[in-house]
């Protein structure tokens, strides 16, 4: 342990109690499993630097990981669910000390149906989604990171991603049709969950209880086209991907509209990018490819590549550039690079984005990501910027905020605080009934706000306030 306000915990009587369920405390392998993408923050990077678990856990059974929570639970030692540590606030960072639950061992589908799938939530989605296309089917939508993100963890730490486009995300009523969360108890409880409960453990980082099956609904496996599409300048490319989102009759995975220098800095599509384009990457049914690019050149996008899912030039499945790892990829570039995490929604949309760019374009290069969340059509909006202080980002967030644009705090570590969740009620109850010592990730979400952890917490940013109770 590296933060001198954690107490001590009995490791010794924890290790005896587990029996032949595999751990280590191997020092290099705990310092691994203590992180997750928080470098992708420069400011949670400097705040959680040092914070390490004890000892790292991984059952490899339902009925394992039982006795880890149980054992936890009469010995008062916290836990702090990971899976494959994709997460980009440092959720997993163990904030004080303890135990790092490594679910990957609870992994494998357990059912399948016609119109859904039995999982368990250790189970890898890019794996899952491969199994699921031979049947005709796919999962509604997957992270960036779906090549390593479970399924849990995604429901956990995440929102959507590519396919929330047509779907939604985990937030929306209907995404998750049931799952199984096990208490940190003495005697740890499986209970069920169904119907609009299941939204209870969604983005608690854990702090609710581990989430260890799920039911999901499936879509129909489109052969899916991909395309990188140049437009002369950003506005023109925001229009159109925003005009395609609100498509209905046009079959559609993915609309990442990013503004020049990102097609260079990108090296995978550098090569493909005229100087000064603006490219729309986008996943397009191939049934709908040729209403699509009549439309796009219509509108002044020209089809810089086109390739079936996975076989572009770009040698990675487009998905792999959007989101999450659009910022990974520039980082590769530009090591100091960021973003704040705007939402902008309504009938004045294309509004607010042109005005966001006015604003921001002084930062950096706009990216827009369209995505449907709550109901509602949104874009994902931000400026990528070289971070120097925290009074620079607070500056870009009041940017965005003047254009109308909701903005969420990426470099933070606390459920409240990220704002992305809606909290009521219910989710207090719940994380007491599931959590009643208090050991569930402790500091990230805790009953009373005021025994959440302070870390990145300073920004101007707005609070999630919609939502189903």
């Amino acid at each position: 342990m590296k933060d001198d306000s954690t107490p001590g915990y009995p490791i010794e009587a924890l290790i005896e109690a587990l029996g032949q369920i595999r751990f280590t405390v191997d020092p290099r392998r705990v310092r691994v499993k203590s992180a997750d993408r928080l470098d992708m923050s420069p400011i949670l990077s400097e705040d959680l630097a040092g914070r390490l678990a004890d000892i790292v856990v991984s059952p490899a059974s339902v009925a394992e990981l039982r006795q880890v929570m149980a054992a936890a639970a009469r010995l008062r030692i916290p836990i702090v669910p990971r899976a494959a540590g994709t997460c980009n606030y440092g959720q997993s960072v163990p904030l004080r000390g303890g135990i790092v639950l490594d679910l990957l061992g609870l992994s494998g589908i357990l059912e399948l149906g016609s119109d859904r799938v039995r999982v368990l939530a250790g189970t890898v989605m890019a794996k899952l989604d491969k199994e699921l296309r031979t049947s005709g089917k796919e999962l509604r939508f997957i992270p960036s990171t779906a090549k390593m993100a479970t399924v849990g963890g995604n429901f956990g730490g995440g929102i959507g991603g590519i396919g929330s486009l047509a779907h939604g995300c985990w937030s929306d009523p209907g995404n998750l049709i049931s799952c199984k969360v096990m208490t940190m108890e003495e005697e740890p409880r499986e209970i069920e969950l169904e119907g609009l409960d299941v939204l209870r453990p969604f983005h608690t980082y854990g702090a609710t209880g581990v989430v260890t099956e799920m039911v999901l609904p499936l879509a129909p496996a489109w052969a899916w086209q991909e395309t990188l599409v140049a437009f002369d300048d950003f506005p023109s490319a925001a229009r159109f991907a925003a005009d395609l989102a609100r498509a209905y009759a046009i079959t559609a995975k993915l609309a990442s509209v990013q503004e020049w220098p990102i097609g260079r800095d990108v090296h995978q599509f550098a090569p493909h990018v005229p100087e000064g384009s603006t490219v729309l990457l986008a996943m397009i049914a191939d049934h709908s490819w040729p209403a699509f690019a009549q439309w796009a050149a219509e509108r002044g996008g020209r089809v810089l590549a086109r390739a079936p899912e996975g076989e572009g030039p770009w040698r990675l499945p487009m998905w792999e550039f959007a989101f999450g790892h659009l910022i990974q990829n520039v980082q590769r570039k530009r090591p100091k690079a960021t973003v704040m995490e705007g939402f902008v929604s309504g009938e004045d949309m294309d509004a607010k984005i042109a005005r966001a760019h006015e604003l921001c374009r002084c930062y950096g290069p706009m990216f827009v990501e369209f995505l449907r969340l709550d109901g509602r059509l949104q874009g994902l909006i931000s400026p990528f910027f070289d971070f120097e202080s925290d009074a620079q980002a607070a500056e870009v967030t009041e940017a965005l905020r003047r254009a109308g644009v909701m903005v969420r705090n990426p470099h933070t570590t606390t459920v409240r605080a990220v704002g992305k969740k809606r909290i009521t009620g219910k989710d207090i109850a719940f994380k007491r009934e599931t959590d009643p010592h208090g050991l569930m990730n402790p500091g990230r979400f805790e009953p009373d706000e005021a025994d959440d952890a302070q870390v990145g917490d300073s920004l101007p940013t707005d609070r999630h306030d919609r939502g189903h109770g």
